[in-house]
C-alpha cells in the first residue's frame, strides 16, 4: 500500500471528531477527504451495492465550499467538512428518491428533509443516497429491483434492513455516519450485523419531515456511525422541534457531546428478561457484557415484562395497517412492481379490523406506563441483545422464498420491534465478534428522552470492552480479494 493509501486509510478509519481536530487546524482539507471517502465508495461498490447513486461533483463542490468558509474563519462545527450519505428514502431539493422501489415516480425533490437540512446547515458533506430495503421494509438489506446492499464485514451475510446501506457504508469506511429511519429495527439491525453504533431515538426527538414513511405511528429518524461519540455528534445536529413535523417534540435538546463522560454515571441498570432463546454465543457474549455494566454501575438484575409479546404484536398491527393505507392503491394498480416479500408483508394490512388497529393505538399509553412502572421502576436502562441469532448468510435470510419472509423478518425484529410501540430509546452497539467473526450486538433501552444517558453508557461500556472495529481497509482489502 502507497503512503498516499495509507494515509487516506487512516483518515477513513479516524472519526468524526479525530477529522474535525484535522480540518479545523488545517492539517487536511475537507475537499481531500471528501476525495478519499469518494474513492472508497467507488472501491466498495461492486462488492457492496451500498450506494444507489454516488453525487462526486456536488460533494466535491460542497467540500470546496466548506475549505473556502474555513479560510475565512467561518467554522460550521464538529460536521464541518465531513463526509455522510443517507438512506434512498429522504427527499433532497434538486435529487429523485427511489426508497429501494420500482412504484416511486423519479421526480426531482423540491424539498429537502429537515434532517438533512440541518446536517447540512452542520457543515456535513453529502456522497449520494444509499441503498435500503424496498419501500423501507425489511430486515435483511434484500432489493430485487436495485440488488441486495451486502454485510461490509463479509458480502455473503445480510447487510441488515431496511437501512441497509446506510449500515454496510459506514462498516465499510466510505462514509463516516448516516441517517437511517426505525419502525422495527431499520437502524438498529443494520448497526448491529455491521459492528456499529445505531440509535432509535425517543419517537418525536428528530423531524421526518421529508422521510419517506412506513408507518407513521412508528416511524424515527436517527443515526449510524462506528463510535457513540460519532452518534452524539450527528444527534446533536438534528435533534429538535419542527414545525414541519407535527408529531415533533419541543423537548430540550441536550448536549450530547459534552455529556458523554457524564451522563451514565450513577445510572441503574438491569438485563430486560425475554422469551427469546440466544444462540449460545449471543449468550455468552451478552453474560461478558452484562459482567461489565456491574462492574462499572453494580447489581445489574433481571427484570421482566410480560407486555413485551403484545409490544411486538400491536406494533406488527400499526406497521401493517399503515403501511397498507399508504400503499393500498399502488398494490392494487401495480402489484407486479412489488416483491412478493414486501407485498406479502403489506397487503395484510387492508384485512386488519379497524377495531384491532384503534385497539393497538388506545392501549399504547397504558403499556408505556406499565413499562415505566414495572421493568424501568428501578431501573435506568436496560439491557438485551439486538438479534437472538448469528448474522445469517443472505441464502438463509432470502425472504423472496415463499412462506420464509414472516419467519425471518419475526425472528431479526422479535428484540426491536417492541420498543418502536413503545417509543423509547434503544441504541444498539457492538458487544463483540462470534466465531464466524461476525459483530454481535446489545441494546441499551431507555426512558424517553433519554438518549444522553445510552450513548453516554455506549461510550462507557465500549470502551470497557476495549470494542475496536477492524480496520475498515482491511474489510476492503478481503471483499476485493472475495470479488474477484
Amino acid at each position: 500500500m502507497s503512503h498516499f493509501a495509507r494515509t487516506n486509510a487512516a483518515l477513513l478509519d479516524a472519526s468524526i471528531a479525530e477529522n474535525a481536530t484535522r480540518l479545523r487546524r488545517g492539517e487536511i482539507t475537507a475537499e481531500a477527504l471528501t476525495a478519499a471517502a469518494l474513492d472508497r465508495a467507488v472501491a466498495v461498490q461492486p462488492v457492496l451495492n451500498v450506494f444507489i447513486e454516488i453525487w462526486r461533483e456536488s460533494a466535491l463542490a460542497q467540500a470546496r465550499e466548506r475549505d473556502r468558509e474555513a479560510a475565512a474563519g467561518r467554522w460550521r462545527g464538529p460536521l464541518h467538512g465531513i463526509p455522510v450519505a443517507h438512506k434512498d428514502c429522504f427527499e433532497r431539493a434538486g435529487h429523485s428518491i427511489t426508497v429501494g422501489s420500482k412504484v416511486i415516480e423519479r421526480t426531482r425533490g423540491v424539498h429537502t428533509a429537515t434532517a438533512l437540512a440541518r446536517l447540512d446547515q452542520a457543515g456535513a458533506i453529502d456522497l449520494g443516497s444509499l441503498n435500503m430495503s424496498e419501500m423501507v421494509a425489511g430486515p435483511t438489506g434484500q432489493n430485487p429491483h436495485f440488488g441486495d446492499c451486502r454485510n461490509s464485514w463479509d458480502p455473503a451475510r445480510i447487510s441488515g434492513g431496511s437501512s441497509s446501506g446506510s449500515g454496510a457504508a459506514v462498516g465499510a469506511g466510505a462514509i463516516f455516519g448516516s441517517l437511517g429511519s426505525d419502525t422495527g429495527g431499520s437502524i438498529r439491525l443494520p448497526a448491529s450485523v455491521n459492528g456499529l453504533f445505531g440509535m432509535k431515538p425517543t419517537y418525536g426527538r428528530v423531524s421526518r419531515a421529508g422521510c419517506f414513511p412506513r408507518a407513521f405511528s412508528l416511524d424515527c429518524v436517527g443515526p449510524l456511525a462506528r463510535s457513540a461519540n460519532d452518534c452524539a455528534v450527528l444527534l446533536q445536529a438534528i435533534a429538535g422541534v419542527d414545525p414541519r413535523d407535527p408529531s415533533s417534540l419541543p423537548a430540550p435538546v441536550p448536549d450530547f457531546v459534552g455529556r458523554l463522560a457524564s451522563a451514565s454515571e450513577g445510572s441503574r441498570v438491569a438485563v430486560i428478561d425475554v422469551d427469546d432463546e440466544y444462540h449460545p454465543e449471543i449468550a455468552a457474549a451478552f453474560e461478558r457484557l452484562v459482567k461489565l455494566a456491574s462492574e462499572r454501575y453494580g447489581r445489574v438484575p433481571s427484570v421482566a415484562f410480560d407486555d413485551l409479546a403484545t409490544c411486538f404484536a400491536m406494533a406488527d398491527v400499526l406497521s401493517k395497517v399503515e403501511a397498507a393505507t399508504l400503499h393500498g392503491e399502488w398494490m392494487r394498480e401495480r402489484p407486479q412492481d412489488y416483491s412478493q416479500a414486501v407485498y406479502s408483508r403489506t397487503e395484510p394490512g387492508l384485512h386488519i379490523p379497524a377495531v384491532r388497529y384503534v385497539e393497538a393505538l388506545n392501549v399504547r399509553a397504558r403499556v408505556l406506563s406499565a413499562f415505566l412502572r414495572g421493568p424501568m421502576a428501578n431501573a435506568d436502562v436496560l439491557l438485551c441483545p439486538t438479534i437472538p441469532v448469528l448474522v445469517p448468510t443472505r441464502v438463509e435470510a432470502d425472504t423472496e422464498i415463499p412462506g420464509r419472509v414472516f419467519g425471518v423478518v419475526a425472528t431479526l425484529t422479535s428484540l426491536t420491534r417492541p420498543f418502536n410501540y413503545l417509543g423509547v430509546p434503544v441504541l444498539s452497539m457492538p458487544m463483540g465478534c462470534d466465531g464466524n467473526g461476525m459483530p454481535m450486538g446489545v441494546q441499551l433501552i431507555g426512558r424517553p428522552f433519554g438518549e444522553a444517558r445510552l450513548l453516554a453508557m455506549a461510550h462507557a461500556l465500549s470502551s470497557s470492552l476495549g470494542w475496536r472495529a477492524p480496520p475498515s481497509a482491511r474489510l476492503v482489502s478481503i471483499l476485493k480479494e472475495q470479488h474477484a
